[in-house]
């Protein structure tokens, strides 16, 4: 049976939806998950959940934990990665601070511009170190890395190491379902082509039994009717002619056109919410030990299949099937 090592398990929620998607495969159910973090009160709440998972879906998976990250990957068939280097503070802070200092704004700030290289000189010789392991202790694994910057974490693992690695985040299906409900379609019949790398990629085909739905999300801005938080994108449409994958905040730093110091009427008009990262993670500290609270407790947790594309990888590869 599949030995599956989370790294950064402590990022509760997002090991939650992994592992339940997981252990919810009879041919995966008795997998070892290894969970490894730094983090040793974290590390205890997600093996809380773990078990909690295995239990509500009757999976013989075997739990462990450990701040042993070799001894975490010592036989691995699949690593999942969701470490963030530097943490909020100081990392991320320092990321959005010192630029504004010099008049350069941010709305995400983890993929491209100051920010994301920053991130990626800070997360770079960390997962390198770990591949190294990897290299060391379970040279077979598959790597599934969904730490930021993407494309440049990805193209360091793939040109310094041997490790089979796979970037993953949510914006292809997350966005899918975004313009599904704003042509008034259900997501279940829809069917698409996306192409590009992580964090910009387009749909080339967005389509339902055959037909072209390109003119119903066109009809969208003919009609007014695009949402506020992703006039960037419905802008970008009018030009490139393909609706990217990635969110309007995300986008807004990828080009030149939006954030510019002497444009606050840029700011304004495609309503690009500058600083909007430091006001998520503020917002998921402040809720954090409510949730801790709520997973330690004696109340069930609910299982759904997410969206994500991580156990749709590991399925197949372990069973052998499509």
């Amino acid at each position: 049976m599949a030995k599956i090592t989370f790294i950064g398990a402590g990022s509760t929620v997002f090991a939650k939806n992994l592992m339940g998607d997981i252990l919810s495969y009879p041919e995966l159910a008795g997998s070892t998950i290894s969970l490894f973090d730094i983090d040793d009160e974290r590390l205890r709440t997600s093996e809380i959940v773990a078990h909690k998972i295995a239990n509500t879906l009757g999976a013989p998976a075997k739990i462990e934990t450990t701040t042993d990250r070799r001894r975490a990957l010592d036989g691995a068939d699949y690593a999942i990665c969701m470490i963030q280097v530097g943490g909020y503070k100081p990392g991320t802070v320092t990321d959005f601070e010192i630029p504004k200092k010099y008049g350069l704004r941010q709305t995400i700030a983890d993929t491209l511009g100051i920010g994301g290289i920053m991130r990626g000189l800070r997360t770079i010789p960390v997962l390198l170190d770990m591949c190294h392991d990897m290299e060391e202790v379970c040279p077979d694994v598959t790597f599934l890395q969904y730490v930021n910057p993407m494309a440049m974490n990805c193209w360091a693992i793939s040109r310094a190491t041997k490790i089979k690695t796979v970037g993953l985040c949510h914006s292809v299906q997350g966005t899918a379902e975004d313009l599904a409900h704003d042509i008034g379609i259900p997501i279940e019949e829809i069917n698409y082509v996306c192409a590009g790398i992580n964090h910009v990629a387009f749909y080339l085909r967005f389509e339902r039994n055959g037909e072209d739905l390109y003119p119903r999300i066109r009809q969208v801005i003919d009609e007014g009717r695009v949402p506020d938080w992703n006039r960037v994108r419905y802008e970008m449409l009018k030009h490139l002619g393909y609706f990217v994958t990635e969110s309007s905040e995300h986008f807004s730093e990828y080009t030149p056109w939006f954030i510019k110091r002497d444009r606050p009427d840029l700011i304004e008009r495609f309503n690009v919410p500058l600083d909007e990262y430091i006001t998520r993670c503020e917002n998921q500290i402040a809720g954090w030990h409510k949730m801790k609270a709520l997973y330690e407790s004696d109340e069930p947790i609910e299982i759904e299949r997410s969206p994500d594309y991580g156990s749709l990888i590991i399925h197949p590869m372990a069973t052998g099937t499509p």
